[in-house]
């Protein structure tokens, strides 16, 4: 009798030290969750949560301010509609929803213009980040201001460098050719550098505009340009295009997009499989649409992609294992950061594979002319 009896004793008190565990955690998930919609209440842009039946779960006073209405008088689970009927909202929400992915929007309200982020969650959750875009452009204005000064200091004494550089070629001798040559390639790699840094802020810095018919680009006249411009690098080592077009179900490879931004985005992709080609093996580009989208890959014979390529390669100055490289030349580590920069301005999105026979299977997707 007395050991059943410890043996109840002890039972009770593991079973009340667990209650005490539980109600200790569920205090602290609780804290949590106040904190964290303390601090989204008080942050300086808007919030706005939105359940998959886009019930309004979370919107903090910044939000109300900018949409025009009390976030104190809302109750969970309203229905978007009734805080804003805008249809280019619901369709905001809706893309994101369907594309996985963020998705920005100016938005006319009252004697502003609103710059909305929309960023998809689990379970068809969308968080929206609410800007006033008379600041949001100021900030964006004065930062781009700042890399054009940075910049333009920069590529004067560059110039004058080339230009020494040039004239040094002119007067090269056996005892210092090896390092003229070596000037001049670094000289022209900096300059590389810096122009890219440029477009790279400006993609990066640049606002949505209100949505108005782009112009029509036809992708395979686009990427036989690129490839002429880039054949007296690829012919002295016996490198080809093979290009391929597949069938598709909404008419021709034809987007809607800025030419020399696609222009720029199809160069840095054939030119990065270019310096991972092998000698007298083809680079191959395929473009397959259908579904409202174009989906185009290129494809090098080189030696893949490891794991962290295949995570990082489209971020900036992200440099893979040198020894993979099959070309002497260097570029300035943004040309894949660019790309997807570009991919995404056009709707599209990027991503790196390896191809099943070998080598490395980059591929972009954008929405096809509607």
């Amino acid at each position: 009798m007395a050991a059943l009896l410890a043996l109840l004793i002890g039972l009770a008190l593991g079973w009340g030290a667990a209650l005490h565990r539980g109600r200790k955690q569920a205090k602290a998930s609780a804290i949590e969750r106040s904190r964290l919609l303390g601090w989204i209440d008080a942050a300086p842009v808007g919030w706005l949560i939105l359940d998959p039946l886009d019930g309004v779960q979370v919107i903090n006073t910044r939000a109300g301010q900018l949409l025009g209405t009390s976030a104190a008088t809302l109750l969970a689970g309203q229905p978007l509609e009734h805080l804003c009927p805008d249809s280019d909202l619901a369709g905001l929400i809706k893309d994101t929803r369907w594309r996985n992915r963020p998705q920005r929007l100016a938005l006319p309200r009252g004697d502003q213009e609103l710059e909305l982020l929309s960023l998809p969650g689990r379970d068809r959750w969308v968080s929206v980040v609410i800007q006033s875009r008379r600041s949001l452009e100021a900030q964006l204005d004065q930062q781009e201001r700042w890399v054009s000064d940075v910049a333009h200091e920069l590529r004067t004494p560059l110039t004058a460098l080339l230009l020494v550089g040039d004239s040094l070629a002119a007067q090269v001798n056996s005892g210092n050719a090896v390092l003229v040559e070596r000037l001049q390639r670094e000289l022209l790699r900096l300059q590389e550098l810096v122009t890219d840094l440029l477009e790279l802020s400006r993609l990066e810095n640049a606002m949505p505009v209100a949505p108005e018919p782009r112009p029509l680009v036809a992708l395979v006249p686009l990427v036989e340009q690129v490839w002429s411009g880039l054949r007296p690098l690829a012919d002295p080592r016996g490198v080809s295009l093979r290009l391929a077009e597949g069938p598709a179900d909404d008419g021709a490879s034809v987007v809607r997009g800025d030419s020399s931004r696609l222009h720029r985005l199809f160069y840095n992709l054939l030119d990065n499989a270019l310096r991972y080609s092998p000698d007298a093996e083809p680079v191959a580009v395929d473009l397959r649409c259908g579904g409202g989208w174009c989906r185009v890959t290129v494809r090098d014979r080189g030696p893949g992609l490891s794991e962290e390529d295949q995570e990082r390669m489209f971020e900036r100055f992200y440099r893979g294992d040198p020894s993979r490289a099959r070309s002497r030349r260097g570029g300035s580590g943004l040309g894949l950061a660019i790309v997807r920069q570009i991919a995404l301005t056009h709707g599209g999105r990027v991503q790196a594979t390896n191809h099943p026979e070998g080598g490395a299977l980059l591929e972009v997707q954008l929405p096809l002319a509607g």
